[in-house]
């Protein structure tokens, strides 16, 4: 399954839910192993990876169709048991062969989880997000996110809100306005926010997190 998890405003938590849900589902099954795929640059610092030197997917998109699909498994990086990292890599991403990449990716077999982070700026978001199982809008409670989610010419498939004190709308209001499920809540917890800091995603996020964020690869 392709998971692609994308935000319309950025500073919501995309890339540490995108981590947490490659950590979560790698100790469900991993084998194969689960594949995150990083087209922003933040997963590394996230999972507490040295910063990969070699290439990634924006050398697999810039290589033309001469680079066999299979090329990818040798650009991938272990994160921990059952679970890798396609590390962004250097330059610009080429949309042109993003489709491509998409589809290869959702034809792999594995579960593979895509931090694309904020569709409006990228057509390489905009292509995985089109080619996904699973398009996965990452949100806070904020009506300013939510007006921007709203006027994106998609409409994700299944919804993660991050929960905040304060906060007038809840996910009723979410799925009203989207048309699309409440597939998990998570609250802005400190314990999460010392192991993305630390870089300590890949082994130090509270399980109750982990656990709440089950339903969006079931």
């Amino acid at each position: 399954m392709l998971i692609v998890c994308w935000s319309a405003k950025g500073g919501v938590g995309t890339t540490t839910v995108a981590a947490a849900l490659g950590v979560a589902a790698a100790r469900v099954q991993p084998d194969p192993p689960v594949l995150l795929v990083d087209l922003t640059g933040d997963l590394p610092a996230c999972l507490g990876l040295t910063e990969p030197g070699g290439p990634g997917a924006a050398e697999w998109l810039a290589s033309g169709t001469d680079v066999p699909p299979d090329a990818l498994v040798r650009l991938q990086v272990p994160v921990v048991d059952g679970l890798d990292l396609l590390p962004r890599g250097h330059g610009p991403l080429d949309a042109g062969r993003a489709p491509v990449l998409a589809q290869v990716l959702a034809a792999s077999g594995r579960t593979v989880v895509v931090d694309a982070g904020l569709l409006g700026r990228s057509e390489v978001a905009a292509a995985f997000v089109a080619g996904a199982g699973r398009s996965v809008l990452v949100t806070r409670l904020c009506f300013l996110g939510l007006r921007r989610a709203v006027a994106e010419a998609v409409r994700p498939s299944a919804v993660v809100v991050v929960r905040e004190p304060g906060r007038v709308l809840d996910r009723a209001d979410v799925e009203r306005s989207l048309g699309a499920p409440v597939v998990a809540e998570v609250a802005v917890d400190p314990a999460v926010a010392r192991a993305v800091d630390a870089g300590l995603a890949r082994s130090r996020l509270p399980r109750s997190f982990l656990g709440a964020l089950a339903a969006v690869s079931a």
